[in-house]
């Protein structure tokens, strides 16, 4: 998940916690970062006054009511910056070098660990909101994105585009709530900032210091509006939880205890987590600072997993077998890393903790993408990463490659069967996110090691939303043709299904699932044949300059008879735009 340092913003490789890699413009040119923000005033829960040397602890005590410790916090040179008492978890600063040692030998107190190497900012004390930027306009059209077509995301719109009632948290660097493109599936409601661990409700403190939360939105759930992209599950509810502090874009375990604590107290389904947790690349149990990071950020998963929330987490982009752990030459990342040897027991957080789901990246096709992490045993999906096209803050769009683009496929498909499971579990889910997934055998890389069926570099496969949305009713009910159809300048085509095997006539609610893609669709008169040659029209030249047409209809074909040869119709009317007919089914 290495994209962002002081210096280096969103640099692919370079060292800090972003899975994803420096946005492109759709011309080809790096879009620039977003303006400085404005001084804000500080929220009045405000705990402390800064000073130089401050630095960040985990104090980790039983769950519970934690006054005692709290009380030596501040009788042993500390402050308490934030406290999660269901967890058992207080966020404590302090710029006393003996402070962790002390709190160590306090009665209750189980662990005690700095969660950096750096002095806490003085923006923690007086947080500046980010900037809301100027909005940009978007020509209307949403052209068929090869992402979205490699996991059929296009053919399980025509089934559902996900549910409303579906919260999806976004644990990132925050996210542009004004985009034209996500704004109608934002949640301000639920969004909030954790950067420096504690949480800041404010108005607009969720917005994106970057551009890497934003990118990661719109994979997620862009609105089908007929401009710029869509999500995987445009229907679903986003709410952004940045953890990302600004100038840095780190994200620190106390942010992340707070961005996961978050979810589990606000219904989130499920989280995205494209990122590690700063500053160590791996944390290793034999350090006393990153035990405590280990145990804070495991508490914090397993409480937000515990309110019904499941974690799906980016592997990360230094094409390293984390089934094999020997070096971290990249930690800490908030000073001077140095080369150390590590072991397995080192995780990376919080991709590695129990109960996450932790995604590689294809590149075109089935392939692993170059630089995506892998591991026997470590891997549970895969989905495209490379050159995705998505939205970026002020209204733009870009591409963006890594595992942190990978991910949010993976968590678009899990609020899809979401939505199609009401009550599921995150356990659950877990196990759907397996079934779903399409094999993909090992190519000829002695690295990959494994079966076909789970491996070290694809673990289950790559997700498919179609079968996650559970397009394949039973045997004899369900028919679809798959092949494209060319639809020319004043012209009608028509793609056949050949029903048998159903008894009777079709039935009052005939589904009829439609994926056409096809530029300004007001051209197009779109009718079902049945196999006496009786013509019902689905959409006669409807939607004006708006793209594709990908919708379920409902028929009535009560009167005809099952068996036989169906037909999708479509009618060109005018020149100057054309298409296909990508796929089509009905459900009898």
């Amino acid at each position: 998940m290495l994209a962002a340092t002081l210096g280096a913003a969103l640099a692919f490789g370079a060292p800090a916690a972003l899975a994803g890699t420096a946005p492109v413009s759709p011309s080809g040119q790096a879009v620039p970062s977003a303006p400085a923000k404005a001084k804000a005033a500080a929220p009045s829960s405000q705990s402390a006054t800064w000073v130089a040397g401050t630095r960040a602890y985990l104090v980790i005590t039983a769950p519970g009511d934690s006054s005692a410790v709290r009380s030596a916090i501040a009788a042993n040179g500390g402050t308490v910056f934030s406290n999660f008492d269901a967890i058992g978890v207080i966020v404590a600063h302090s710029s006393s070098a003996g402070f962790a040692a002390t709190m160590r030998g306090v009665s209750g107190v189980q662990q005690v660990g700095a969660t950096r190497t750096s002095d806490v900012p003085a923006d923690a004390y007086n947080p500046a909101l980010p900037a809301n930027p100027a909005q940009s306009t978007t020509p209307a059209g949403e052209p068929v994105r090869a992402d979205m077509s490699q996991i059929k995301a296009d053919q399980a719109w025509a089934v559902t585009t996900g549910s409303a009632s579906v919260k999806v948290g976004i644990l990132d660097t925050g996210v542009d709530d004004q985009h034209q493109d996500l704004a109608p599936n934002f949640n301000a409601a639920d969004s909030v900032s954790c950067a420096y661990g504690k949480p800041d409700t404010r108005a607009g403190a969720w917005r994106d210091v970057d551009t890497h939360g934003t990118h990661v939105a719109g994979t997620i759930a862009a609105a089908k509006n007929g401009k710029g992209v869509v999500g995987v599950a445009p229907g679903v509810k986003i709410s952004a939880v940045r953890v990302a502090e600004p100038g840095n874009s780190f994200f620190f375990a106390e942010n992340t205890i707070c961005g996961f604590v978050w979810a589990g107290d606000h219904g989130f389904k499920v989280t995205n987590n494209s990122y590690y947790t700063d500053p160590w690349q791996f944390n290793c149990p034999d350090n006393i600072d990153q035990a405590a990071i280990i145990e804070g950020v495991k508490r914090a998963q397993e409480y937000a997993e515990g309110k019904g929330s499941l974690q799906i987490a980016a592997a990360g982009n230094e094409n390293y077998d984390l089934a094999h752990k020997t070096t971290d030459t990249a930690s800490p990342n908030d000073s001077t890393p140095v080369t150390r040897t590590i072991t397995n027991a080192c995780l990376d957080i919080p991709t590695e903790l129990p109960g996450v789901v932790t995604v590689a990246a294809n590149g075109t096709g089935t392939t692993k993408a170059s630089f995506s992490n892998f591991g026997q045993g470590v891997i549970d999906v895969a989905a495209p990463g490379q050159d995705v096209y998505s939205t970026l803050p002020g209204g733009k769009y870009g591409t963006k490659s890594g595992t942190s683009m990978a991910t949010p496929h993976v968590v678009g498909v899990a609020a899809l069967l979401a939505s199609t499971n009401p009550g599921i579990t995150p356990a659950q889910l877990r196990a759907k996110l397996a079934t779903q997934a399409n094999d993909i055998a090992c190519p000829s890389d002695g690295r990959c090691t494994g079966t076909t069926a789970n491996n070290s570099f694809f673990g289950e496969g790559q997700v498919d939303a179609l079968k996650a949305v559970g397009s394949t009713p039973p045997a004899g009910k369900y028919f679809e043709n798959l092949g494209d159809f060319a639809i020319n300048d004043n012209a009608t085509v028509e793609s056949p299904i050949t029903v048998s095997g159903v008894t009777g006539n079709a039935p009052a609610t005939l589904k009829v699932g439609v994926d056409i893609k096809h530029t300004y669709i007001g051209d197009l008169k779109v009718d079902l044949v049945a196999p006496d040659g009786s013509v019902y029209t689905l959409s006669n030249r409807a939607g004006g300059s708006t793209d594709n047409i990908v919708q379920t209809f409902t028929v009535n074909a009560s009167s005809e008879v099952a068996n036989g040869v169906w037909k999708l119709r479509v009618n060109d009317n005018a020149g100057g735009d054309t298409g296909k007919i990508d796929a089509w089914n009905l459900t009898f």
